[in-house]
């Protein structure tokens, strides 16, 4: 059973299968991976009929997503292209969904922050959906460490842009969506927590 999963889903972010499960993206036809690495969250898509794009600033990363591609949907392997999140060469309002897994908490200020996730938000149709999973300082205000322009020392050592809930609500509101699924965080005992946001663009 176990390598059935694993074949069918590879190693998905746990909050991406969640809403697979749930059936949000049934409708959805097309998709991008922004900073997709080496597609971990892909091979679901890749193997149901999706039309699937990436994106990654690291060649060797797009290059073995490009080899995973040919490997399960040969019609997808030329969607895969080296380029930054905050700069999509990509059409405006293109895909069904965006997919945003551990990116946003490496911006390295607000504004950093601002043009990933408009340049994110801008190729993603109406009635379309973004799927956000990044670090937060919910439920470890106090353990955080600021450093400086939104960057915090973390417990476990690292270094992050964080983001809070009341932010999180402020640019739902700015950019007219709405949250299909409650913001959700997970606490890794209080050495970091990462937070799932699930917008609908309206």
């Amino acid at each position: 059973m176990t390598s059935n999963l694993q074949q069918l889903y590879g190693n998905i972010d746990i909050y991406l299968f969640d809403q697979l499960l749930k059936g949000t993206y049934n409708q959805c036809k097309k998709v991008l991976d922004a900073d997709c690495g080496g597609g971990r969250n892909l091979i679901y898509f890749l193997q149901n009929g999706y039309e699937v794009y990436g994106i990654d600033p690291n060649p060797s990363a797009v290059a073995a997503v490009q080899e995973l591609a040919a490997s399960l949907s040969p019609v997808n392997e030329g969607n895969f292209t080296v380029a930054s999140a905050e700069h999509l060469p990509l059409a405006d309002h293109s895909f069904d969904l965006v997919i945003s897994s551990a990116v946003l908490h490496f911006a390295k200020n607000p504004e950093h922050f601002d043009d990933m996730l408009h340049s994110m938000w801008r190729v993603l149709k109406p009635g379309g959906y973004f799927f956000a999973r990044l670090a937060s300082d919910i439920g470890i205000e106090t353990l955080v460490r600021p450093l400086d322009n939104g960057r915090y020392l973390l417990p476990d050592g690292s270094e992050r842009f964080l983001v809070n809930q009341q932010m999180l609500l402020n640019y739902t509101e700015s950019l007219n969506a709405r949250l299909h699924e409650p913001i959700k965080t997970t606490n890794v005992q209080n050495l970091r927590c990462m937070t799932t946001w699930c917008l609908q663009k309206i």
